[in-house]
């Protein structure tokens, strides 16, 4: 199964509170912290509601 490295770029600062917690439970806290999530359909849902604020590789 593949892997998603996911990396924030944008600020926290100002966002509703759902899409923060959205960042936290995929482990981003601040600009630059980058993690490795399975690429299944979970993950792929939070990606969708805050996609605007990270950059997403993925790994094999």
């Amino acid at each position: 199964m593949a892997n998603l490295n996911i990396k924030l770029v944008k600020s926290l600062n100002g966002r509703l509170e759902k899409q923060v917690a959205t960042a936290h439970s995929l482990g981003l806290r601040k600009i630059g912290d980058v993690t490795v999530q399975p690429d299944n359909d979970q993950t792929r849902g939070k990606l969708a509601k805050i996609g605007y604020l990270l950059q997403v590789t993925e790994v094999n």
